[in-house]
């Protein structure tokens, strides 16, 4: 399972020029599931996730967590992380799991965000969207549970 999480000042997906999911101060995570991944990466990835210090507290610090700072996600399902492109110009996208599998372990994800007390907004699995963000720091990471 991979993700590419940013620290945002806000967020939102539009399918079709209309808001599905938005939210405020928090993290944008876009995933991507990949066809060895299993229930205990995505356990894993949401631990993470929720206890990730990568706010700033009173002192200027990364110190603190989403779910400390009362900030929400915006999880946004997306197979081109697994995009290869070593070879040739056009990215082979064999390593992503197959949609229906995809699909249940990225709502297993978002509920188990869920489950840690954490507010969680989305995309539509599968859908064209158009992702808006304010990127906060910058701050961006890039998380794999197979590394």
């Amino acid at each position: 399972m991979k993700v590419v999480l940013q620290r945002v000042s806000g967020a939102r997906v539009d399918i079709e020029g209309k808001t599905v999911g938005e939210i405020g101060a928090g993290l944008l995570l876009l995933v991507g599931v990949g066809h060895e991944d299993t229930e205990r990466d995505a356990a894993w990835m949401a631990e993470k996730i929720a206890g990730l210090r990568i706010f700033e507290d009173d002192g200027g610090k990364m110190n603190l967590s989403v779910k400390e700072t009362g900030g929400a996600i915006l999880s946004v399902s997306q197979f081109t992380l697994f995009g290869d492109t070593r070879k040739g110009r056009r990215p082979n996208f064999m390593g992503a799991a197959r949609p229906e599998a995809a699909s249940a372990l990225y709502d297993q994800f978002n509920e188990m965000l869920r489950e840690a007390g954490l507010t969680v907004e989305t995309g539509s699995f599968g859908a064209m969207m158009d992702v808006t963000l304010t990127n906060d720091g910058p701050v961006t990471l890039i998380l794999d549970t197979k590394e």
